[in-house]
């Protein structure tokens, strides 16, 4: 028999029986019960799934081919490993005369202990669907797994050409399975939930490996806090999230939206390395810059020299008030505005760090003991 099932016979397992069907695979779905589906692997590894593939091989046949597989029968029932070790070859029957059908291809265990059908045996058979103007396909039998549907239409038979296997009768519906705390290889099994959290698949489809959160599958750059790719997702899984959007631009899931992502500023901040310059005295200096370079200044200055008058036109010679530090000068001579509260006037500051008072209020004065302030933002 080319079905064999492991540990299934009342008598006769064989010790090639018990070799053959070693699978050691089981996807739990629940404490007890585990997800039925074929074991993945080609003898080349280019494709995911390579056992109990279907195929043509007349008009009204098609042919089987070897692999492995686990079918969950009932809660208690256990799981049955079941392989098939020779190509089979199966036949449909003829179409009906007034409607199409579509027929199931399973494979099928027969357990007497709990099917009470009188055998104990694992077998390939097709489930035949009723006729209907809009066909579908039948309900599974209990302790089977579903491997393909097949369509077979009104009137078809061996003298009427048969299925319509080139025009796509035949839809794959296999699904895998793995060994408990493996990486399972979606197959038609996408959307199949997750048994427990911190399990794992690997979505051929949108290209990236998924774990299951106790909720939903996600994706695991996402998990990990990595920057999702750009495409692969249109909803945040948390907030503070990243994706990369539209090829170039980095988005951060706020709670309820992509918004585009601003980094922080990095600032650095001194308070010292100001010098007054003659007939003033330092009263405070502070700085902020910023690593790109944009930098906002603020000193003032304590008249102690003589005093110095304005003209009616504001004009006075330039006063030197003080040299700023070194990295925290223009890089061009720059335009600042000064102010002690009972006048105010322009100041320039050079590339050398230099603060010069230019002009100040009209008929105002310097006064002794009046404190100066100097205020700008510039490029370094």
């Amino acid at each position: 028999m080319p079905v064999r099932s492991g540990w299934l016979m009342p008598t006769g397992q064989t010790r090639q029986n018990t070799r053959i069907t070693n699978i050691g695979a089981t996807t739990p779905v629940n404490p007890l019960g585990v997800r039925s589906g074929v074991l993945p692997g080609t003898y080349d590894g280019k494709f995911r799934v390579g056992g109990l593939w279907m195929s043509s091989t007349g008009p009204m046949t098609a042919t089987v081919y070897h692999g492995k597989a686990v079918v969950q029968g009932g809660t208690t029932d256990g799981a049955y490993p079941v392989a098939l070790d020779e190509d089979i070859t199966i036949t449909f029957a003829d179409g009906d005369p007034l409607n199409d059908r579509v027929d199931l291809v399973v494979v099928r265990v027969y357990d007497n202990d709990v099917d009470a059908l009188g055998k104990f045996e694992a077998a390939i058979e097709i489930v035949k669907g009723t006729p209907a103007a809009a066909p579908v396909a039948p309900t599974a039998p209990a302790r089977s797994l579903t491997l393909f549907t097949v369509k077979v239409k009104k009137g078809a038979s061996a003298g009427t050409g048969g299925i319509d296997w080139a025009g796509g009768a035949s839809t794959d519906l296999r699904t895998t399975t793995v060994s408990a705390g493996g990486i399972l290889p979606v197959y038609n099994n996408a959307g199949v939930p997750g048994s427990y959290p911190g399990q794992y698949q690997d979505n051929d489809n949108a290209h990236f490996l998924q774990r299951w959160d106790g909720t939903l599958w996600v994706a695991y750059p996402k998990e990990i806090g990595g920057i999702a790719p750009s495409g692969t997702i249109t909803t945040g899984s948390y907030t503070g999230q990243y994706r990369d959007y539209n090829g170039g631009q980095l988005q951060r899931w706020n709670g309820s939206t992509w918004v585009v992502y601003q980094p922080p500023v990095e600032v650095e901040t001194t308070t010292s390395g100001a010098t007054a310059l003659a007939n003033w005295s330092l009263v405070s200096f502070s700085g902020r810059r910023t690593k790109g370079g944009l930098c906002t200044i603020t000193v003032t200055v304590t008249r102690s020299g003589a005093q110095v008058n304005a003209d009616s036109a504001g004009n006075i010679t330039d006063e030197p008030l003080c040299t700023l530090p070194a990295g925290w000068r223009p890089s061009m001579d720059f335009e600042a505005s000064a102010s002690d509260g009972f006048g105010d006037g322009g100041a320039n500051i050079t590339t050398g760090g230099q603060v010069n008072l230019r002009t100040w209020s009209s008929n105002g004065a310097l006064a002794a003991g009046r404190n100066i302030r100097v205020s700008a933002t510039y490029v370094l």
